[in-house]
């Protein structure tokens, strides 16, 4: 049987009331007034001990995915974005005063590769390992970023993701009598989002890794709904849409509050009316789109949608004042493979504080 949070966490109350409305907009800006109040009242919170974010691999990505509906009309635009997916190491005091580290985002690159869009796209240029390379380079392991900060492996307490497509996490908490590469950690999971790996439709199977969960043992898994906070400084938003489970990191660090997710792929996507891309900020303009979704799944639009606003509202700006502090999990970012890419603004790789 799966845990109960911790007695050391604390749940979330400010956004349970926010999306009882029949009408979008009325939802839309009752989490926005939400996020604000969330926002000014975890401005107060410390910083965290540690956080780093850390560069795992590049991966192509189908533009009409990461920047949906800019392009639907659009004549030509080259199929694929590069997008660079990152890992996100924070260390922090939870509410009895230990010391915790949470992995966030921590993608096994080899186990995530079985998953079937992946495999087709492989397949279907036709690709020798080589050239896979030079496409999807890889900078670190999870192994090899986490042994960057000095931090060993038997320290990491959670490990979570804001949603599990494309996630195997069998290599990190074992199965059967494997204690798993991580073998004190426990996954910090949305209820409902650990209830969707097993109970998909087509449209959304595609993306997830079919055995990613296999056999994992359940008393290694903490679910929990709605928001909590983990501890002083760090909590994890529920921020449906892109899946119904899926939740943002929030982070107190000294430049503000950092927040992560997969809803959106940069600057870009969160701030498109300030965008240089001049089809994104066209198309904001013309729609009065505050956000741009990475949509991938159709699993409830306009929830994604307030999801992202709720996101960029509780972080605030971040230090280039015409884009919020969204820290996005895989940021499309330039990479000479995609000369036509561009990004108006990109967070990168952080680090704050010292490791316990």
């Amino acid at each position: 049987m799966s845990l109960q949070i911790p007695a050391s966490m604390q749940h979330i109350t400010d956004f349970d009331k926010t999306r009882q409305s029949s009408l979008p907009r009325e939802r839309l800006e009752a989490t926005r007034k939400a996020a604000l109040a969330f926002r000014e009242r975890f401005m107060d919170e410390p910083e965290v001990l540690f956080y780093k974010s850390i560069n795992l691999i590049r991966v192509p990505y189908p533009t009409w995915y990461g920047y949906s509906g800019v392009y639907a009309q659009s004549a030509y635009r080259f199929p694929f974005i590069h997008i660079l997916n990152r890992l996100f190491v924070v260390q922090y005091r939870d509410f009895a005063g230990e010391v915790k580290t949470l992995l966030f985002s921590p993608s096994d690159i080899d186990g995530n590769r079985e998953t079937p869009f992946f495999k087709r796209l492989v397949e279907k240029l036709h690709l020798p390992k080589s050239a896979q390379d030079f496409m999807a380079p890889t900078y670190h392991s999870v192994e090899s970023a986490l042994a960057s900060t000095g931090i060993r492996p038997e320290q990491v307490d959670y490990i979570s993701y804001d949603h599990l497509h494309t996630q195997d996490i069998r290599k990190w908490l074992g199965t059967g009598s494997s204690k798993g590469y991580f073998h004190n950690a426990k996954l910090l999971v949305h209820q409902q989002e650990w209830a969707s790996t097993s109970a998909l439709i087509p449209c959304q199977a595609d993306w997830y890794c079919p055995h990613g969960i296999d056999g994992v043992n359940t008393s290694r898994i903490i679910q929990f709904t709605g928001s909590i906070q983990l501890g002083r400084g760090v909590a994890l938003v529920h921020s449906l849409g892109h899946t119904e489970g899926n939740h943002s990191l929030v982070a107190r660090v000294k430049d503000g509050i950092r927040v992560t997710s997969e809803n959106g792929v940069g600057a870009d996507a969160y701030q498109p009316i300030n965008s240089t891309i001049n089809a994104i900020r066209r198309y904001a303009q013309a729609t009065g789109a505050e956000v741009i979704l990475n949509g991938n799944t159709l699993e409830g639009s306009n929830d994604q949608y307030i999801s992202m606003v709720m996101e960029k509202t509780i972080a605030g700006a971040s230090v280039n004042p015409d884009y919020p502090n969204c820290a996005s999990s895989s940021e499309a970012t330039p990479y000479w493979l995609v000369p036509q890419q561009q990004s108006s603004f990109l967070i990168g790789e952080a680090e704050f504080g010292k490791v316990y």
